[in-house]
């Protein structure tokens, strides 16, 4: 029987099981995401969230999608993983201040408090965008920055641009709503296609105004959330490259806004609320 406690959270209405792990892998995460992270027969999530001792950083965390694969980084679950370790006591910061290791390296983040002294806001450095090819996975002859790459998926051309986050994306600009895309069709077309080696998250957006933007994201082995913290940052690296945002822009989510800050250089930075939701005890007899 497998069983654990774990929190239910949620970022901007991206929502995650976190549970304490003691053992850096374990073959059974994969299947146990896609247990747990079922909708109808689990609990419901759009990733697993693993806490997990780090040599490098306060903490590691490590995150598999609901189809059982692993992401290398997640905007809004990194604001969830702080609330949990501090929350919990796990980690003890009086300033706020913790870094964590992911698969896109370890990253600060920062913790601001209620009256109560629980978390409820996080601001966290995702690091440096990268716009290689090769940093995205993209199988494409083109130099960086890819910018408005055409590519036609389930019939939709699009112009895409390329930027990494730690993890892959695909941003597509559009003059009409994001809410008026056809994302539930388009975005696996784009996620599988085969420009990307190891698949990519889509984000469709409209900018507004220089100051605020309104998205959509398909996420890669998740399929439609209500926010993606890394694409929105890779929304607004995207945007600022092409000359239409200003620094700090707020990025509208069906989830909810989030601020991002990028000054055309260094580090991008997500600030957003972090929700627990519930807790309690998984068990099943698999």
């Amino acid at each position: 029987m497998t069983t654990f406690p774990f929190w239910k959270l949620h970022g901007t209405g991206n929502d995650f099981v976190l549970t304490e792990a003691s053992v850096a892998d374990d073959p059974v995460w994969p299947d146990l995401a896609r247990r747990v992270c079922d909708r109808h027969f689990g609990v419901g999530a759009d990733g697993l969230i693993f806490v997990l001792p780090s040599q490098v950083a306060d903490r590691r965390m490590r995150i598999f999608n609901p189809d059982g694969s692993e992401a290398e980084m997640c905007g809004n679950g990194i604001r969830c993983f702080v609330k949990y370790v501090l929350d919990r006591g796990i980690v003890t910061a009086p300033d706020g201040v913790l870094t964590v290791e992911t698969g896109a390296g370890v990253l600060e983040a920062r913790a601001t408090r209620d009256a109560a002294g629980r978390v409820d806001t996080v601001r966290v450095s995702l690091g440096p965008p990268r716009f290689r090819p090769q940093d995205i996975g993209a199988l494409v002859e083109a130099p960086a920055p890819v910018m408005d790459l055409p590519l036609t998926a389930a019939g939709e051309p699009l112009r895409l641009n390329l930027v990494s986050m730690g993890n892959p994306h695909a941003v597509a600009f559009l003059d009409a709503p994001p809410a008026a895309f056809d994302l539930e069709r388009v975005g696996p077309a784009v996620e599988h296609d085969p420009l990307f080696a190891h698949r990519t998250n889509f984000e469709v957006a409209r900018v507004l105004d220089r100051d605020h933007v309104e998205m959509r994201v398909w996420e890669r082995g998740a399929g439609i959330t209500l926010a993606c913290g890394t694409g929105a940052a890779a929304v607004v690296v995207a945007g600022r490259l092409h000359g239409l945002v200003n620094d700090s822009v707020e990025v509208r989510v069906p989830g909810g806004p989030l601020r991002l800050d990028w000054d055309g250089a260094g580090d991008v930075y997500l600030e957003g609320p972090a929700v627990k939701v519930f807790e309690s005890v998984w068990e099943d007899a698999e």
